[in-house]
C-alpha cells in the first residue's frame, strides 16, 4: 500500500488510446480531484456511509467479542456471508505484519463491500463500493465503544488506483509466488486475476478448499526454493477439502477458503473497475467535450469522434467482459467446501422458468447463463446515461442476434436468448426496444 505513484491524464493521448489498449490494460490513472469526479467529497451513497448513519442514529449496535472484535457484527449489519470466507497468506496488505502462512488474513465480499481481517490487527478493512464513485476504503477500529467510526483511508488508493486497477478507484485480486513467511517474491512476478485468467495462474499466496480434477493452481503452496521462487508444488495444493493439515483455522470464523468464492471474487473485482472506469471516462469526456465546444462556439451536445471512442470504447471492453467472451473453459468441474454455491445461487432474482443470471455451472463454466449478475447493481445502473444507454442498446443486438460478429462469437444462440429472456424479466428500467422480437 506504500508504493507511489502519479495522478496524470494527457487528453492528447485520448484519440488513440483504446486503440494501444483495447482491454484496458495499463490504462492510465485518472486525476480524482477535479468537478467531474469528485472523489475526495464525502460518501454518501456507499454502504458504508449508510451503514454508518444509522450507527450514528442509534438505528444500529455494533456487537463486538473478544475473538474477532466488530468482524461478526459488520458482516451481518452488512448482509455478507460468511460462506464467502477466503484465506490469503501473502503480505499483499497494509497489515501485512501481521499476515503469514501461519496466519493468513480473512475476506468476505457481498456484490458491493469487501471485508479484511487479520490475527490481532488493529483495525477491520473495509472496501465499499459507491455507486458514482468506485472504491471507497475504510477502517474500524478495533476498540470496544457505544458508536465505532469507520475512518475513511484515501491513502489506500496508493495501490488501488492504479494501472492495475484499469486507473481508478478499485480493487484486484493478485496471484504471487510467496516464500514460506508469506513475503512476494517480485522476481517472479505475479499476476492480477479474474474470470479469464488461466486456472494455472492463479491463488498464488492464497488458501484454497474445494476440489478442481486435474485442472491445477497455485494456492495452498510456498515457493521453498529462494532461487527459483517460482517453482511451486502444485499437486500439493491441489483438491483440498480441509486445511487442517497445514495450517491452523481454529481462529476464523469458518475452516474454508472456498474455491467457488474465490472465483466470483474474481470476477466482479474487474467487473466493478469495469463500470468505474466507464462512468470516469464518460463524465470527463463530457466536461472536456462541453468546454471545447463553450471555446469554438458549438452548439451543446455535439461530440467530437474524440469523445465517442472516449465513451464507447471502455463501453465494449465492458461489454465483453460481463458477457464472459474470454472465459477459459474449466479442465474439470469444480466444487467449494463452505455452502457458497448454494448461498450465492439462491441470492436470484429468477425469471418464471425460474432462471437466474447467479446460476452456477461449475463444470465447464462459471456460469451457466454468461452475464455478470452485477447488471443488477446500483453501480451498472449509475453509469452516466450516455453510456449506459449505448451499453444497454449493444447488449441487446449481441444478445438477440443483430450482432453475430467475432467479438461475441463464443454465445450460443441459446445462450443469447436465455440471456435476453431473463433480463426481460428481471431488469428493471430495459428500453422498450429490448422486448421487440
Amino acid at each position: 500500500m506504500r508504493t507511489p505513484f502519479s495522478l496524470t491524464l494527457c487528453f492528447a493521448l485520448s484519440g488513440n488510446l483504446w486503440a494501444q489498449m483495447p482491454d484496458l490494460s495499463g490504462s492510465f490513472t485518472f486525476p480524482l480531484e477535479g468537478n467531474a469526479i469528485g472523489y475526495a467529497a464525502p460518501a454518501n451513497r456507499d454502504p458504508i456511509a449508510l451503514l454508518q448513519r444509522r450507527i450514528d442514529s442509534g438505528e444500529v449496535k455494533l456487537g463486538f467479542d473478544d475473538k474477532h472484535g466488530y468482524l461478526q457484527a459488520v458482516l451481518d449489519a452488512l448482509h455478507v456471508p460468511v460462506e464467502t470466507q477466503m484465506l490469503v497468506f501473502s503480505k499483499t496488505s497494509f497489515q501485512f505484519g501481521r499476515i503469514s502462512p501461519v496466519t493468513p488474513r480473512s475476506l468476505y465480499f457481498n456484490d458491493d463491500v469487501y471485508i479484511g481481517w487479520v490475527q490481532n490487527g488493529e483495525v477491520v478493512e473495509v472496501s465499499s463500493v459507491d455507486p458514482e464513485r468506485g472504491a471507497i476504503f475504510y477502517t474500524l477500529d478495533q476498540k470496544q465503544v457505544d458508536k465505532p467510526k469507520f475512518d475513511r483511508r484515501d491513502e489506500c488508493l496508493q495501490c488501488h488506483a492504479s494501472p492495475r486497477t484499469l486507473g481508478v478507484p478499485g480493487h484486484l485480486v493478485r496471484s504471487v509466488y510467496s516464500d514460506n513467511e508469506g513475503f512476494p517474491q517480485t522476481q517472479a512476478g505475479g499476476f492480477v486475476t479474474d474470470h479469464r485468467s488461466p486456472f494455472e495462474e492463479r491463488w498464488g499466496g492464497w488458501y484454497v478448499t474445494g476440489t478442481h480434477g486435474a485442472a491445477r493452481h497455485m494456492g495452498n503452496v510456498v515457493g521453498e526454493d529462494k532461487k527459483h521462487p517460482d517453482q511451486l508444488d502444485l499437486e500439493a495444493g491441489a483438491n483440498l477439502e480441509s486445511l487442517d493439515h497445514i495450517v491452523d483455522v481454529s481462529p476464523y470464523i469458518t475452516p474454508h477458503s472456498d474455491i467457488v468464492a474465490l472465483m466470483l471474487l474474481e470476477h466482479q473485482s474487474r467487473m466493478h473497475n469495469l463500470i468505474t472506469r466507464v462512468s470516469y471516462e464518460t463524465k470527463v469526456a463530457l466536461r472536456t467535450q462541453d468546454e471545447m465546444n463553450k471555446a469554438l462556439g458549438r452548439p451543446k451536445g455535439e461530440w467530437s469522434d474524440s469523445t465517442k471512442r472516449r465513451i464507447h470504447s471502455p463501453s465494449e471492453v465492458l461489454l465483453r467482459y460481463m458477457l464472459f467472451v474470454e472465459e477459459p473453459e474449466l479442465k474439470a468441474p469444480v466444487k467449494g467446501t463452505s455452502g457458497f454455491e448454494k448461498m450465492f445461487a439462491e441470492a436470484g432474482p429468477r425469471d418464471l422458468r425460474g432462471r437466474s443470471l447467479r446460476d452456477l455451472d461449475l463444470q465447464h463454466k462459471t456460469f451457466v447463463y454468461p452475464c455478470s449478475y452485477l447488471v443488477y447493481s446500483e453501480a451498472f445502473d449509475a453509469i452516466p446515461a450516455d453510456a449506459r444507454n449505448y451499453i444497454l442498446r449493444r447488449l441487446w443486438e449481441v444478445l438477440s442476434g443483430k450482432d453475430n460478429g467475432p467479438d461475441f462469437r463464443s454465445l450460443t444462440s441459446s445462450d443469447r436468448r436465455a440471456v435476453l429472456e431473463i433480463l426481460r424479466e428481471t431488469k428493471k428500467g430495459l428500453p422498450t426496444y429490448w422486448f421487440s422480437e
